[in-house]
């Protein structure tokens, strides 16, 4: 069993709240006003990626599928019981890095599905693919970022599984981790449009049915 307050990863691999002797680590207070004021981006983001693996994981029915392609070193034990929305909340609330980073990671994750057709992101890889893809991203972009480990107890892995998926990553990506201006603003713009998207399908779903004035049946979506 997991020690208490903390959700459980695989059988050995738990999210825990940071170390607090790390130097630049957020307090509780901090935390909570940053979890107030999270970035659009961050929605955006778990909204595609959430509709992405729910469609994969039917695809691959048991993930045998899955268990066979060239990212199956992201695989866990089992799907995390955390949420990408939370999971992404999480690595933004302890790590402070910019909101630029989770976009960027986003692209080295799509640039491995193109690099690899066959390979597809499912619930059992993206939690590993993200703070992964995440963590590079911070080096790219960010002057100021944490080290291995410490994205490592934020990701809820180990440290020496973490420095490993990172050359996996690597080396999947042939270390092509630039992303131009023009490359950035185009997956801004499809996270953006996918975003209200969703929310016009939202909206259409909540709508009640329509009854009539003359006493007919209220008519239905079906219909």
């Amino acid at each position: 069993m997991p020690p208490a307050g903390l959700v459980a990863v695989d059988d050995d691999h738990y999210y825990g709240r940071p170390e607090d002797g790390s130097p630049t680590a957020p307090d509780s207070d901090e935390a909570e006003a940053s979890s107030s004021a999270m970035p659009r981006v961050l929605t955006m983001l778990s909204v595609v990626l959430e509709r992405l693996v729910a469609r994969n994981d039917q695809v691959c029915l048991d993930l045998a599928t899955a268990e066979t392609s060239r990212l199956s070193v992201f695989h866990g034990v089992k799907a995390p019981n955390i949420s990408i929305s939370k999971y992404l909340e999480r690595i933004y609330r302890y790590t402070n890095c910019s909101p630029s980073c989770f976009v960027v990671g986003y692209i080295f994750i799509d640039r491995l599905v193109h690099r690899n057709p066959s390979s597809p992101v499912v619930s059992l890889n993206v939690h590993r693919l993200l703070v992964t893809s995440i963590m590079v991203a911070t080096k790219v972009l960010d002057d100021v970022h944490y080290n291995n480990a410490f994205y490592a107890r934020v990701g809820g892995v180990s440290n020496e599984e973490l420095n490993r998926l990172e050359l996996e990553l690597l080396f999947l990506l042939d270390f092509s981790v630039m992303v131009t201006s023009r490359v950035f603003e185009s997956y801004c713009l499809h996270l953006e449009k996918e975003m209200l998207w969703y929310s016009s399908e939202r909206k259409i779903e909540k709508l009640p049915p329509l009854s009539l004035d003359n006493g007919e049946e209220a008519l239905t979506e079906e219909e």
